[in-house]
């Protein structure tokens, strides 16, 4: 006996569709692709991180071994040579000494910044030692000015560090192409990202420079803020020009670079990591 019940169909109880809105749809894929940008950038920035640790090593057990045979090799030349010997040798050994010590202070320097930096300290105190460093080796006036939220002290180790590298790349970038007098390095906390602002006044920045193939650096640094579900704009400072310049010109560079929070967060251990916001 069928004891079955049969509801009649009504305008006052529609069926559920069994199919998904185009809006939802749409919002699902955007997501999907968010997450596969993510994944991809945090592959690039492990695969940097990698090359940077297996090149400092090359460096230090490699290039340091040769430069340290070649300052004994020299100290030997120094003594042996005789004491009737043309004022000209003692000159040319004064002048490969001085290059070696150029050389033995670059390659430590490169070393150093291969290496990851200690983090122990947190994102504020290993940003802080280094802007004070970079200061002192380039005499550039830098400042470095954070704003006071407890979220930076909960950072994980791989999102500090790329927080980090960020200013790194933006700073050193500053020391070779800017001719700049000054460089002030900047965090804002905002309720959803963390920006780091690094500013110069130097002579800007075109560009035809911040898209050209080949730049790793900036590439770099791109890819390290959508690991993070962040964003990287670099943009020319406009002043008014002096008397025959014509136009506004180009009076420095600065540097925004955009991490969210929840991204970071959610490597903290505990964390769950959340949808991406639009």
């Amino acid at each position: 006996m069928d004891t079955s019940t049969v509801v009649p169909f009504s305008s006052h109880n529609p069926p559920t569709p069994a199919y998904t809105t185009p809006q939802s749809a749409a919002e699902r894929e955007l997501a999907q692709l968010r997450a596969r940008v993510r994944e991809l950038s945090t592959e690039l920035v492990q695969a940097q991180e990698a090359a940077c640790r297996h090149v400092a090593r090359e460096l230090h057990d490699g290039v340091g071994a040769e430069l340290t045979a070649t300052r004994f090799a020299l100290a030997g030349v120094e003594t042996w040579l005789p004491a009737d010997a043309p004022p000209q040798c003692a000159a040319a050994l004064a002048v490969a000494n001085r290059s070696l010590d150029a050389v033995c202070a670059a390659s430590r320097q490169a070393v150093a910044e291969l290496h990851a930096p200690s983090l122990e300290a947190g994102i504020v105190g290993a940003l802080s030692q280094w802007t004070g460093d970079f200061a002192a080796r380039t005499n550039l006036r830098t400042s470095f000015v954070c704003a006071a939220d407890v979220r930076l002290t909960r950072l994980p180790a791989d999102a500090a560090l790329a927080v980090f590298r960020v200013a790194q790349e933006a700073l050193n970038n500053i020391a070779k192409h800017a001719r700049a007098e000054s460089a002030d390095v900047r965090i804002e906390a905002g309720r959803r990202h963390l920006t780091l602002i690094v500013s110069d006044d130097g002579i800007g920045v075109t560009r035809n420079a911040r898209s050209r193939r080949g730049h790793f650096g900036l590439s770099g640094m791109q890819a390290r803020c959508a690991a993070f579900d962040g964003t990287l704009r670099i943009s020319a400072r406009r002043r008014a020009p002096s008397r025959g310049d014509g136009g506004k010109v180009p009076h420095g560079t600065t540097v925004r670079a955009r991490f969210a929070w929840d991204a970071m967060l959610a490597l903290a251990p505990g964390a769950r990591r959340r949808a991406p916001q639009s």
